[in-house]
């Protein structure tokens, strides 16, 4: 199964409209309790129903990007975002993050000249936020990936893929897969 954040649920897709639209200013208070918010919905209303019935969640972002962009992009408390973020999901913790990491100039020119709100920022916010996402997996490397997105797409695909499938078929001490 497949979910975005924030969204996936009817209340989460018009807290996405709020925060994405270049229309409603802000506190980043304010920013970070939607993110929350929207958070909290797709955790009760969606992930743990499917983790519950043994599907597997795929999710375009969690809390990972609070801590990148509100705390090391927008400076917002570190501390105070991960208690929110436990409060917010329950303490469920993603297994494998995959962090694809391109520079932020690289990444604006493949943007091009659509940004929404959060990508309206400037390159040295987006350079604060990469350098957060980083730490973060230099912080937990035993769950945190990180894949060079300036390679070739297939290449990027292929070790996506390794990695999902080491996690879902499992290995040993060894490298050997464990059977399901």
């Amino acid at each position: 199964m497949a979910v975005r954040e924030p969204g996936g649920t009817p209340a989460g897709e018009n807290i996405r409209r709020i925060l994405l639209q270049n229309s409603y200013p802000l506190t980043l208070t304010s920013e970070l309790l939607l993110y929350m918010a929207a958070r909290a919905e797709i955790t009760e209303q969606v992930i743990v129903p499917a983790l519950l019935e043994g599907k597997l969640v795929l999710g375009d972002r969690f809390a990972d990007s609070t801590l990148a962009y509100q705390g090391y992009g927008g400076g917002v408390d570190l501390n105070w975002i991960r208690m929110l973020n436990d409060k917010a999901t329950g303490g469920l913790k993603p297994h494998l993050t995959i962090l694809l990491d391109l520079s932020v100039e690289a990444a604006a020119a493949r943007r091009g000249s659509f940004a929404d709100r959060m990508e309206s920022n400037d390159l040295h916010y987006h350079q604060r936020v990469r350098c957060g996402y980083l730490e973060i997996a230099r912080q937990d490397p035993q769950r945190v990936a990180i894949i060079d997105a300036s390679t070739d797409a297939e290449v990027q695909g292929e070790q996506i893929w390794c990695l999902v499938e080491k996690l879902i078929v499992g290995q040993d001490e060894k490298g050997r897969p464990h059977e399901l």
